[in-house]
């Protein structure tokens, strides 16, 4: 979890940043690789500000990929397109994934830049450090690295 959340949103919350060299790193956590994918949004979102991100619109995305780590990379660069094409911030999602096709939803509002303050654009979601797995906890995470 990122060390700078409140406790009443850790419960909610299941993602975390590492570092990479000039880039940066997103994982998530949840109870499917579906959830898991939602974390790891969410946690993109971060990276560009720690404001809360009102759910004023909804934009659909699709994606597919022939296993779940190229899936992840696919989700993480329809999200940062998203972003850029409409100028949105997006900090709701629901994802569904069968049999390598992906289904989410995007919820959020237009940057405003005094009250989101954007820190940095993503400008990728890359191969490397790319893993979707389920842990010994049970949990799957999907993580890989940013370039921002």
């Amino acid at each position: 979890m990122s060390s700078d959340q409140s406790p009443e949103r850790a419960a909610v919350d299941r993602w975390e940043h590492f570092a990479h060299d000039a880039d940066i790193g997103i994982r998530g956590w949840g109870s499917t690789p579906a959830e898991a994918f939602e974390q790891a949004a969410r946690a993109l979102t971060a990276v560009v500000t720690q404001a809360t991100v009102v759910p004023r619109a909804e934009v659909g995305v699709s994606c597919s990929a022939p296993d779940l780590e190229l899936l992840l990379v696919e989700w993480l660069n329809a999200i940062i397109y998203e972003m850029a094409v409409r100028r949105m911030l997006f900090g709701q999602f629901v994802v569904q994934i069968e049999k390598g096709q992906l289904k989410g939803t995007l919820r959020g509002e237009p940057v405003d830049i005094a009250r989101h303050a954007p820190a940095a654009e993503p400008k990728g979601a890359t191969y490397t450090a790319l893993k979707v797995a389920r842990g010994a906890d049970g949990l799957w995470s999907a993580a890989c690295i940013v370039d921002v």
